[in-house]
């Protein structure tokens, strides 16, 4: 691959390489999506009606659907809240990345399997990527590939970011972990349930987070996180299953990985890379959802790399970013703060459960999360939330 030159190189094929890869594709661009694969990230899987719309996820790729959702406090109280009209679909994602890779693959991206080594500039100025092959029977060899964009999905703590955006090493990360377990045959003996979402806040499962029991057909997510390098990530599950019903759940496999904390305050290199996904640093705070902020952080990307291409400006990759924060810097802001004061400790757990109750607070939690925007159309709803918020913080409300 030496001589081959790609309009775009894609480096990392999780939801927002893949989605940057297929648009880009499907507009005529000569497109490489390299990934390493065979690793799976831990995730809850949990993907929202919008993404399901905004890219075309087929239903047989939904392994469940869950249709309600559990909060569970710190003394056991639970509220349980429907999702009216809709659900939340769940993949494994394994499945669900492979597909967006073959999708790409069909629209006309290249397919490379290889592991990221660095980044060079030839004599004229261009990107040459570099990356290790190893083949089916165990042979490794060093090959490059020269792009005129490249974009940098590969995950929390990029190298791609690393090497080309400045400020990106002083990103800060939580580090998640989950075992995929069997779903039991008889969920009677359980506290779960395979159509629900549990979310359990506890200082014990999680000092700055929370824990998730996540239904997956045949399978459970059931997993935690926390930016605390000395909290037992693995203790916490195990007490997490306990606390479920799944103690005697045969475990099939567990798995761990960093995440960031919120988005780089820079995505491009002012040149020819820009970054998308984790890489970027769009993970939700408060809630964790990641895939869809993903899979739209790679679609700006694609943007931003495409009239990259038509006008030979630069200075368009900083759309990317521009564009996502103008729909989406609110809420992050919004649930940064969330997260900062209400799992702060396990009184605050308490009252934000006991706040969950609240019909106001349920509707519009999940009309944002099922659309993706702020609910605006009930305004004096937000003012009762406001009141009510202010009452749990003065501590004026009974837990």
């Amino acid at each position: 691959m030496q001589n081959d030159t790609y309009d775009v190189v894609v480096v990392g094929g999780g939801p927002a390489g893949a989605t940057a890869a297929d648009d880009l594709a499907q507009q005529g661009h000569k497109v490489l999506l390299l990934d390493r694969q065979g690793r799976i990230k831990p995730c809850g899987g949990a993907i929202p009606p919008r993404l399901i719309k905004d890219f075309l996820i087929p239903d047989h790729l939904l392994v469940a659907k869950a249709r309600a959702a559990r909060m569970v406090s710190p003394k056991d109280k639970k509220v349980d809240i429907p999702i009216e009209g809709g659900f939340v679909g769940m993949v494994n994602r394994d499945q669900f990345d492979e597909w967006l890779r073959e999708r790409a693959e069909q629209h006309g991206a290249v397919r490379q399997r290889g592991v990221f080594d660095k980044l060079t500039r030839d004599d004229d100025g261009m990107s040459r990527v570099h990356f290790t092959v190893r083949t089916d029977d165990g042979v490794t060899f060093a090959a490059s590939t020269r792009g005129r964009c490249v974009i940098g999905a590969d995950g929390a703590k990029s190298e791609v970011a690393r090497q080309a955006v400045p400020g990106a090493e002083k990103t800060k990360y939580v580090f998640a972990y989950h075992e995929i377990v069997q779903t039991p045959q008889d969920m009677v003996q359980t506290d779960a349930d395979p159509s629900r979402c549990d979310v359990y806040y506890r200082g014990s499962l999680s000092p700055d987070f929370y824990g998730w029991v996540f239904p997956h057909g045949d399978t459970m997510s059931v997993g935690t996180g926390s930016a605390d390098k000395g909290f037992s990530l693995r203790g916490a599950v195990g007490r997490l299953r306990d606390a479920a019903g799944l103690q005697n759940a045969t475990v099939l496999r567990r798995e761990g990985a960093p995440l960031p904390m919120k988005p780089l305050p820079r995505w491009d290199n002012g040149r020819d890379v820009v970054l998308a996904g984790d890489a970027a640093g769009v993970v939700a705070p408060a809630s964790g959802e990641g895939i869809y902020y993903a899979m739209l952080g790679g679609r700006l990307a694609a943007e931003a790399a495409h009239e990259l291409l038509l006008s030979g400006n630069p200075k368009v990759l900083k759309l990317a970013r521009k564009r996502f924060m103008k729909d989406h810097g609110t809420v992050f802001l919004v649930l940064g703060i969330m997260q900062y004061f209400w799992y702060s400790t396990d009184k605050r757990r308490e009252s934000f459960v006991k706040m969950c109750e609240d019909k106001d607070v349920q509707k519009l939690t999940f009309d944002s999360y099922m659309n993706k925007k702020l609910e605006r159309t009930k305004p004096m709803a937000h003012v009762k939330i406001f009141l009510k918020d202010m009452a749990h913080l003065m501590g004026m409300a009974k837990t």
